[in-house]
């Protein structure tokens, strides 16, 4: 994937933005994989999610506090409220590879990511629901089943530039 934005994504969209320099061209700098420990009961199955979201990210999930009290939602502060995954690099790059072409096809009633779930930074942020669309859990035993949230960070200014970029690198938008 990192070859196919140095070869087909940089020239396309310094064609299309009139910009002269390719280190103008926005790239990919982080992707961020979220998720909340709420609904998990016991510690066994806290040490379970722990387990799938290692496979499915390739590197250990860094457990996440509250870091306010808040009364309806039960939660004290130094309370354990989910875990983050941050790749860059190669890593970045396969986990992106994975979720384009097999992950969110393999997502149930999947029609394509909407151009809303952009920020106004042009940050993709894509929900997950179930985690066995992975194919690194079609072997392992799961007991429950937890969605997560992947933000893909991007350099980019506008929300415009971004999805061009990420369409271009293959990401399955609504027509």
């Amino acid at each position: 994937m990192q070859e196919q934005y140095k070869k087909k994504v940089i020239p396309s969209l310094m064609a299309s933005f009139g910009w002269k320099n390719p280190m103008a061209v926005p790239k990919i700098t982080k992707v961020v994989i979220n998720t909340g420990v709420g609904r998990v009961k016991d510690d066994k199955q806290m040490q379970e999610l722990v387990k799938m979201l290692t496979l499915i990210a390739g590197q250990k999930p860094a457990p996440r506090k509250a870091k306010k009290a808040i009364a309806s939602f039960k939660t004290r502060i130094g309370q354990l409220i989910g875990y983050q995954v941050t790749l860059r690099g190669k890593r970045m790059y396969d986990f992106l590879e994975r979720l384009i072409k097999i992950a969110l096809p393999r997502e149930r009633d999947f029609r394509g990511l909407d151009s809303n779930s952009f920020d106004h930074h042009g940050n993709l942020t894509i929900g997950v629901k179930e985690h066995i669309v992975f194919p690194e859990i079609i072997g392992e035993d799961y007991h429950f089943l937890f969605g997560f949230e992947v933000t893909v960070v991007t350099t980019a200014r506008k929300p415009e530039v971004a999805r061009e970029m990420l369409a271009l690198l293959g990401f399955p938008f609504k027509k």
